[in-house]
C-alpha cells in the first residue's frame, strides 16, 4: 500500500457546545447503588469538532478550532498546552464538563451536561469568526450537538453562509439538529454528512435494528441523503468499520481489524478526522475510507477521549471492499487505486 502524501490545506473545525471530558474507569460492570472505587481517571478537552481537530493536529495537518469559551476556562488553557491554534468567541458561562464511565469490556456510559446558553450575540459572534477563519480553509467540520439557545437549524444556517467560502463542508450532528439540516433543502446540504446507524435511522424514520441488521433499508435511507443534497456519506458502523456512498453511484465498505476497545469516546470524530486528512493528501475515495476506519480503529484502542498519533493508526489492516456486506456494489464502485477487492 502507498504512502499517504502530506496533508496540503486547512482544516476549521466548528465546536458550538465544547466541553471537558472526564473520564472515569470502572473496575468492573457499573453496579447501581453501590459504591465503586475508581481506577485511572483522565480530564481532556473535548466536544466533537475539538476531538477532530486534535487529531488533525496530530498528523502535522493545519487546523484551527472555532468555538465559544471565557479566555480563561480550563478548556481554552487545556488546547493552548496542546498547542492547538483556536479562534475563541468569549463567553460569561464556563464551558460543560461530560463524564464517561468505562468499563473493562469497552462498555462506555457517557453523562452529558447541555453546555453553555448562548445567546443571539454570542451566536453572531461566533458564525462570524468561523466565516472569517472558512475563508482560507479547505474543509469546514461543523460538529456535536447546538447549545441551549441556538436555533434546531443553525447548522443549515451555517452551511448557506459557507457556500460562498470554497471550502468543503463536513456536518456530524444527530437528533434535532441533524432532522432540521436535512429538512432545511439542497442548498444547506454539507458535501460530508457522517451519521451513525441509529443517526440514519432517525433520518429515516426507522428503528436502529432496522437499519443496522438490513442493508437493503440503509442503502434507501443514504440514498434519500443523497437526494436531499449531500456528495458523501460516511456511515460508520461501530465494530463493523464503516461505509463511503458518493452520489455518482460509488460505495465501499471498510473492514477494521480487531482490537482490545479501551474507550469509543470520540473514535467517530477521529473517524471522520482520518477521512478528512485523507482527501487532503489526494486520495481516492475508497483510501479515505479505509484512513477512517483505520483512525477510529486507533482511537477505539486508547483510553477516554485519546487521539491517535499517524503512527498508531494501521492502514494496511483495514479491508476495502465494493458494497455493503450482503449487498452487491453497483457497478460505478468500482474500486479505486490501492483498495482491497477479496
Amino acid at each position: 500500500m502507498k504512502t499517504p502524501a502530506t496533508p496540503a490545506g486547512r482544516v476549521v473545525t466548528l465546536t458550538a457546545n465544547p466541553s471537558l471530558d472526564r473520564t472515569l474507569d470502572l473496575p468492573g460492570p457499573l453496579d447501581r447503588g453501590a459504591v465503586t472505587r475508581l481506577g485511572r481517571s483522565s480530564t481532556e478537552p473535548g466536544g466533537k469538532g475539538v476531538n477532530v481537530a486534535r487529531a488533525v493536529a496530530a498528523a502535522g495537518a493545519d487546523v484551527v478550532s472555532v468555538l465559544p469559551a471565557p479566555d480563561d476556562d480550563p478548556l481554552v488553557r487545556a488546547l493552548q498546552a496542546l498547542g492547538l491554534p483556536l479562534a475563541t468567541v468569549p463567553i460569561g458561562t464556563p464551558v460543560r464538563t461530560n463524564y464517561t464511565l468505562t468499563e473493562p469490556d469497552g462498555t462506555t456510559t457517557k453523562l452529558n451536561e447541555p453546555g453553555a446558553p448562548l445567546d443571539d450575540a454570542a451566536l453572531a459572534a461566533l458564525q462570524a469568526a468561523l466565516l472569517e477563519q472558512a475563508r482560507s480553509a479547505r474543509w469546514v467540520v461543523l460538529s456535536g450537538s447546538l447549545p441551549p439557545g441556538a436555533p434546531r437549524d443553525w447548522y443549515a444556517t451555517l452551511v448557506r453562509a459557507l457556500r460562498g467560502t470554497g471550502a468543503r463542508i463536513a456536518v456530524d450532528t444527530s437528533e434535532a439538529p441533524l432532522l432540521a439540516l436535512l429538512a432545511a433543502g439542497p442548498d444547506a446540504a454539507p458535501d460530508l454528512l457522517k451519521p451513525n446507524t441509529e443517526e440514519l435511522a432517525q433520518l429515516a424514520g426507522l428503528p436502529e435494528a432496522a437499519v443496522a441488521d438490513d442493508p437493503d433499508a440503509a442503502l434507501a435511507a443514504v440514498a434519500t441523503l443523497h437526494e436531499r443534497g449531500v456528495a458523501e456519506v460516511l456511515l460508520t458502523l461501530g465494530a463493523d468499520g464503516a461505509a463511503l456512498s458518493t452520489a455518482d453511484g460509488g460505495l465501499w465498505w471498510a473492514r477494521p481489524p480487531r482490537v482490545a476497545v479501551r474507550s469509543t469516546v470520540g473514535a467517530g470524530d477521529c473517524s471522520l478526522a482520518g477521512y478528512v486528512l485523507a482527501d487532503l493528501a489526494g486520495e481516492e475515495p475508497a483510501e479515505r475510507l479505509r484512513t477512517a476506519v483505520a483512525y477510529g480503529t486507533a482511537s477505539a484502542a486508547l483510553p477516554g477521549s485519546a487521539v491517535p498519533a499517524p503512527s498508531q493508526v494501521d492502514r494496511a489492516a483495514v479491508t476495502v471492499t465494493p458494497g455493503l456486506p450482503g449487498h452487491p456494489a453497483p457497478a460505478a464502485a468500482a474500486p479505486a487505486a490501492g483498495a482491497d477487492t477479496h
